[in-house]
């Protein structure tokens, strides 16, 4: 099984925040799962933390892939394909972020791990 975290769902793994379901934990810790990242997290971390809206994430801003690696878990990229999708997604929500979440954890065929239940208004399948 394959499955895409939710940029919170990322922040609050590393952090060890109980804001993370239970579920979720359980899900991220089993070995027959590959849990991917995306590029689109990292472009969130980073502006978010530059900007002041995410003061604790520095070292994770400044070496996401390391810290991807140290958790095993795995990076998507952002493709045009990707790209494509969010931009056509039929969908109110305009943060970016968001959009190229459910682009592709619909295109990848993946649930994304999140608390956000704006997704379910997507063919996303949201896991939390």
């Amino acid at each position: 099984m394959r499955a895409l975290l939710d940029t919170h769902a990322l922040l609050w793994w590393l952090d060890g925040d109980r804001k993370l379901s239970t579920r979720a934990r359980h899900l991220i810790e089993r070995d027959d799962v590959e849990i991917f990242v995306s590029a689109a997290s990292a472009w969130e971390i980073a502006t978010k933390m530059r900007s002041g809206k995410l003061p604790g994430a520095v070292e994770v801003a400044e070496d996401l892939p390391g810290v991807l690696r140290s958790q095993r878990f795995t990076s998507l990229s952002i493709t045009v394909r990707h790209a494509q999708a969010a931009g056509l997604l039929v969908w109110p929500r305009r943060d970016p972020f968001d959009r190229m979440h459910a682009a592709q954890a619909i295109l990848e065929g993946m649930p994304l791990v999140s608390v956000n239940g704006v997704f379910d208004e997507t063919e996303v399948t949201r896991f939390w």
